[in-house]
This record gives structure tokens, C-alpha cells and sequence, in this order.
């Protein structure tokens, strides 16, 4: 990638979980509460799941998920189980139990300083984001938390569409999965993947330039 495109970026729009928010533990541990109540309701079968497994569903929406992971199982129950995972995380944040990726702050921060504007868009729930913005204190740093939720859970390259019209400057994205890399792909902006994720290899060669950790942002821009 010609890097003469970052000179000119103005706005930072970035993922949460995989890129900011490391949330492996506390979904494993949700979609397990989820996956038993199907078990016990008989709508699922019993089974050992790996942990890669479960975090690859990490990126997706809500709806996305389900209808990708068991796109028959009835809306009851599938509403019932939803319920559970959101739940779950919230009381994990809540309790203090949520664990942003090192130096993921300072990162922040850092760009702040530099003038950047820092924009969050993820897909998740009204809820969670609010209860993330409480826990670490995210409106110090972004100037604008998006949730996909707000939109009925439309694609994030639609919901950019929106922020375009009301920031008009030169965007960079930063993200994990094919989700945040399609914004970039169908806005031609420069997207930077983090390896460190849960997105696959395959999704992250979607991306423009690659990090292992979120401090490589303070080298690049």
C-alpha cells in the first residue's frame, strides 16, 4: 500500500471487541450459559466446544450470528439465548471483569493528542457500548460511539455512510474482521487489521497494513 494515503487521515474509526476490548474470556463464557439453556430446552445437542470455535462468532451482530450459526432455530428460543450472551456480558462489566488489550488507552490517547478524531462503531448492542463508555471512561476519547443496534444491525459500510455525511474528512479504519474491512472496500479507505483479533487469515488479508499489538497505531500514524 502506497502509505502516502495516511498523511492525509484525519478520522480514525474504530472496532471494539478484537481490536480495543479483548473480550475472549467473558464470551466464551456467555455463549457456554447460552448454549445450555439450548441443550436443556432440546434445541441443541450436547457437545465440547473450542474456544476458536466460539470467538469466531465475535465481530458479527447479533442477527448475523444467529442466522449464521443455527439460522433454524425459532425465534423464542433464539431470543431467549440472545438475551443470555447480553446479559452475561453486562454483568461481566459491570463487576469489572472486562479487559482492554494493552496499551489500548494510551493508544487512544495518544492519537487524541495528535489531533486525530476517534470515532467507535461496533456490532453490538446499546447496552454494552454504554456500559463500556461508563467503565473506561471511552467519551474522553471518542468524539462519537456508534452501535450497529442504533440501525436495526445493518452492515457497518452503511452505517459509515452516515458518519461520512456528517464528518466529511479523510477516514482510516481500524478493525479485526471482514465486517470493518468492507467499509474500507467500499469507500476506498485505508483498513489496518489487527492480528491479534479474532478475525481469520483470510479476512485480515483484506486489510491494507497489518498490526500485532494496538501501540503499533502510535508508529504508524
Amino acid at each position: 500500500m502506497d502509505k502516502t494515503r495516511l498523511k492525509n487521515i484525519q478520522t480514525n474509526i474504530f472496532d471494539y471487541d478484537g481490536t480495543l476490548h479483548d473480550s475472549t474470556a467473558n464470551y466464551i463464557a456467555a455463549f457456554k450459559m447460552a448454549y445450555n439453556y439450548l441443550i436443556e430446552n432440546k434445541k441443541a445437542d450436547p457437545r465440547e466446544w473450542k474456544d476458536k470455535e466460539i470467538t469466531k462468532w465475535l465481530g458479527y451482530s447479533s442477527k448475523d450470528m444467529w442466522e449464521n450459526f443455527m439460522p433454524n432455530l425459532d425465534a423464542e428460543h433464539q431470543a431467549t439465548a440472545s438475551k443470555i450472551i447480553g446479559e452475561t456480558l453486562l454483568k461481566k462489566v459491570l463487576a469489572k471483569e472486562a479487559t482492554l488489550y494493552t496499551g489500548a488507552l494510551e493508544t487512544l490517547g495518544y492519537l487524541r493528542h495528535k489531533g486525530y478524531q476517534l470515532i467507535f462503531l461496533s456490532n453490538c448492542s446499546e447496552k454494552y457500548m454504554n456500559a463500556h463508555r461508563q467503565a473506561f471512561q471511552l467519551n474522553q476519547y471518542f468524539e462519537e460511539m456508534y452501535c450497529t443496534e442504533t440501525f436495526e444491525y445493518s452492515a457497518k459500510y452503511k452505517i459509515f455512510e452516515l458518519i461520512e455525511k456528517q464528518y466529511k474528512e479523510n477516514f482510516l479504519i481500524v478493525g479485526d474482521r471482514i465486517q470493518d474491512f468492507e467499509i474500507g472496500h467500499y469507500h476506498n479507505l485505508v483498513n489496518i487489521g489487527c492480528n491479534y483479533g479474532f478475525g481469520s487469515e483470510e479476512e485480515l488479508q483484506q486489510s491494507d497494513i497489518r498490526i500485532n499489538a494496538i501501540q503499533e497505531l502510535q508508529d504508524i500514524l
